[in-house]
């Protein structure tokens, strides 16, 4: 793989990661409530399922899903409702951020990393993304060395800029300004997400 090839898929991966959605709303929240540790154990958990969709890609998914769009329609689905059941979650907390904000309470490790996971292994925009951009690159390298880049590039780019996300919104100076928005912003997270995953079953 050449440097001018490798330097496309970074710049890709990067418009990628950068696009609003719902893995920048599930690590704000996270961010948010429970802090910067949090936050960026969901951001490398998102990135490992990104990571999978690249190696899985690189297996032959491109392949199997554009000859089986009943696959893809099922991931779309099932993306959906898990946004649809974090959405939920988010409105019926009654302010759930705010309480975890100056309470002090955090949510388990495990929850962050298990949200950070899902929203990506069950996001249809990311296996989009995969099949219209990524597998182009699959048959510029056959060896293991550009193989192993092509899956790296995409899980590292993930992984720093949602931990970028984390450290900002964690910020002591940031959060004391959006202490007293803390409801406001779980419900509109909230929103947020059901709007997504309305748009996901429409789409689909």
């Amino acid at each position: 793989m050449t440097l001018s090839i490798w330097f496309s898929l970074l710049m890709i991966c990067m418009l990628g990661a950068m696009s609003p959605g719902p893995s920048l709303a599930v690590v704000a929240k996270h961010s948010l409530a429970s802090g910067r540790l949090h936050g960026i154990v969901t951001s490398w958990a998102h990135a490992i399922g990104v990571g999978v969709y690249a190696l899985l890609t690189l297996l032959g998914l491109a392949v199997v899903l554009k000859q089986s769009p009943t696959v893809f329609t099922f991931i779309s689905y099932a993306g959906a409702a898990y946004l649809a059941y974090l959405g939920v979650n988010a409105l019926r907390s009654k302010g759930g951020v705010a309480a975890k904000l100056s309470a002090g309470k955090k949510a388990r490790l495990r929850e962050a990393a298990r949200d950070g996971l899902m929203i990506s292994l069950l996001n249809p925009k990311l296996a989009l993304f995969f099949l219209a951009l990524f597998s182009q690159f699959v048959a510029v390298g056959t060896e293991i060395t550009s193989r192993s880049i092509i899956v790296a590039t995409p899980l590292l780019v993930d992984g720093l800029w949602y931990t970028f996300i984390a450290f900002v919104l964690s910020n002591p100076k940031v959060l004391d300004k959006l202490r007293t928005k803390a409801k406001l912003i779980d419900q509109l997270s909230g929103v947020v997400l059901i709007l997504l995953a309305i748009r996901v079953v429409i789409q689909a």
